[in-house]
């Protein structure tokens, strides 16, 4: 009998980070619990969006509440690391504003 997760999910090291992940894609388990638990995504929009089958979604899924725990930190760590970046590094848009400030006059 062969595992369904098996089927959908792999994690390869040294493919998207290790991370556990969409058999045939780069779509890891964590984007699609984020996607689905904390955004609402439905699993229509995300396999329309992503060209995923509804057996990949929820083998995603299934593997993710599996996995919580580790999955779970996995998604902290990057939005901690995502709030370092942002409170570091100067958006493209402020670069821009501050290479451009200067005065304008009305004439």
């Amino acid at each position: 009998m062969i595992n369904v997760l098996d089927a959908h999910i792999e994690v390869n090291p040294g493919f998207v980070g290790g991370e556990p992940h969409i058999a045939g894609h780069r779509i890891k388990v964590r984007d699609i619990a984020v996607w689905h638990e904390q955004l609402g995504m439905s699993a229509d929009q995300i396999g329309a969006e992503y060209d995923l089958d509804l057996a990949e979604f929820y083998s995603a899924l299934a593997y993710y509440f599996d996995h919580r725990e580790d999955l779970d930190r996995a998604i902290a760590a990057g939005r901690d690391y995502a709030g370092t970046l942002r409170t570091h590094l100067p958006s493209v848009l402020e670069r821009k504003l501050n290479a451009g400030s200067h005065t304008w006059s009305a004439s």
